[in-house]
């Protein structure tokens, strides 16, 4: 028996829930030969399997436990997030502040992740999953507490704290669903699973939006406002906890056996090899995720933008309806969750990545432009129905940037790429927000929506540029030994090298 074969028996013994053993030899199977994918011949399936032996891999049912926990998490945080947002004219005048204020208190979201995202995605590779995911819910719970006794005129300055303290634990949520959905997720699941895992978020704003103009109405007693603030205050900070005690009993890093060939080959490069500092590196160079970057910096600020000035545009055009405006961005949301899981369900089926994104970026643009040519005509069943069009497409549009990262960085870390991701949107999520504030109050919503068209144009273009090098999906197809028409729909010849660490040493597979 070859060792090979031995190599390969040794992991299909292994059945008992533990790693599988390994000879001292390499997770490749000792092969150091180059294999060639795009010199217009085809190696043999026997060939490829040389290269890259099946490892065993394992699907465990608690994978949709630690998504659920995760989503309820993320949920919790993103609500505290419009909170104050959905009803600023109430808070403008409980707290006697002027609009840009109440606006800083979703904008600080955007602000504590940019420096924070490098630190925490550092620990997210160095520590894992569960601890970083453990120690962002009990920041958040800590913010929700700090916030329980700021129902009170003169302590705006303590509530902005406990809302910097949720906006720290935001650094620990964004990040995570790409990371989680390649740690416990088969590769005929990943992407819907990332899509739930952003659709727990959606499900926090969704609440956002509906719950605190139902919980604190517009009255002018200072004393029963500050009844119903200290209420919604205490409910949030109440399912913190909760969420809090059932992470630390239940979440888990990742399982024993890798869900998928990528994940394990990706477990074979020695962690002593590994360079946080040059990963950085490596995709600051990577050009199409570059793009990435720019483009769904542009997306994603413009919907956190539209999100957080929804109660200032409703409200200029129809007086009175804070309720409604929270139902309008409860529309979207659901739009948006609804939209999520159907592009999430459409790549695991497809995998056509950048065709998907290109073509949601599109319709997001078209979404917006109806949005803001129909809100001044005084029907609110249209405003509902526009912001529906243009939250499916705004909000679906999320988790096509995770996954596509994924795929044109790998196998660097989903949490790294992520989080580079999620930094841009942040950045272009002030300066969107602060900008179209400034030019709804010089001339109008429509002015300022227009503003946002322009970026999401640049930012359609530079989708169209991207080059498509899905990089998990060839390292999928290598490893299982794929047929020609699996090779020629995965693998392109305009491909870069994929590098792959073996025993210390770099080698490249070249299409």
């Amino acid at each position: 028996m070859s060792s090979q074969e031995e190599l390969f028996h040794d992991w299909t013994d292994n059945r008992d829930g533990r790693n599988p053993s390994r000879k001292s030899g390499s997770c490749f199977g000792g092969s150091d030969r180059r294999l060639s994918l795009g010199d217009g011949s085809l190696l043999s399936e026997s060939s490829v399997r040389e290269s890259f032996p099946l490892m065993e891999t394992k699907l465990y049912k608690r994978r949709w436990v630690m998504l659920f926990l995760f989503c309820v998490y993320s949920m919790s945080n993103a609500m505290m997030w419009l909170q104050y947002g959905i009803i600023s004219n109430i808070f403008k005048h409980f707290y006697g502040i002027d609009e840009l204020a109440v606006d800083w208190l979703s904008m600080i979201y955007f602000f504590t992740y940019v420096p924070l995202i490098v630190p925490v995605t550092w620990l997210l590779d160095n520590r894992g999953l569960r601890e970083i995911v453990t120690v962002g819910s009990a920041i958040n719970c800590i913010g929700a507490w700090i916030k329980t006794g700021t129902a009170h005129p003169d302590s705006f300055a303590v509530t902005f704290l406990g809302q910097f303290v949720c906006s720290v634990a935001t650094v620990y949520v964004l990040g995570i669903p790409s990371r989680l959905a390649s740690l416990w997720f088969g590769q005929q699941e990943v992407s819907t699973a990332c899509s739930i895992g952003v659709l727990g978020n959606q499900m926090g704003i969704a609440i956002g939006f509906l719950i605190p103009p139902i919980l604190v109405p517009n009255v002018d007693d200072v004393e029963e406002l500050a009844h119903h603030i200290k209420i919604m205050f205490y409910i949030s900070a109440g399912v913190a906890s909760v969420i809090f005690i059932l992470v630390i009993i239940v979440f888990e890093d990742k399982p024993a056996l890798p869900p998928t060939q990528a994940q394990a080959q990706a477990r074979c490069i020695p962690a002593e090899s590994y360079s946080y500092l040059a990963s950085i590196c490596r995709l600051l160079r990577n050009k199409p995720f570059m793009l990435l970057v720019v483009s769904y910096g542009l997306n994603v600020g413009c919907f956190y933008a539209v999100s957080t000035l929804l109660n200032r545009m409703i409200i200029d055009h129809y007086p009175g309806e804070e309720v409604n405006a929270g139902r309008i961005g409860l529309t979207i949301v659901i739009a948006g969750m609804v939209g999520s899981l159907i592009c999430g369900i459409w790549l695991d089926k497809t995998k056509t990545y950048k065709q998907t994104t290109l073509a949601v970026y599109v319709l997001s643009l078209i979404g917006l432009v109806v949005y803001a040519s129909t809100l001044n005509l005084g029907h609110l069943w249209v405003v509902f129905v526009t912001s529906g069009v243009l939250g499916f497409f705004m909000t679906g549009y999320l988790p096509l940037g995770f996954e596509f990262a994924v795929e044109l960085t790998y196998p660097e870390s989903e949490g790294t790429s992520s989080g580079l991701l999620n930094c841009s949107a942040q950045i272009f999520g002030i300066i969107f927000t602060i900008g179209q504030g400034k030019i709804m109050d010089a001339w109008g919503t429509l002015a300022g929506n227009i503003f946002l068209c322009v970026f999401l144009v640049i930012g359609s273009v530079m989708t169209g540029l991207i080059k498509s090098d899905l990089r998990r999906q060839k390292a999928n197809v290598q490893a299982a030994g794929p047929s020609v028409s699996d090779m020629t729909s995965v693998l392109d010849e305009s491909l870069p090298p994929l590098e792959i660490q073996k025993e210390g040493r770099m080698f490249e597979y070249r299409n």
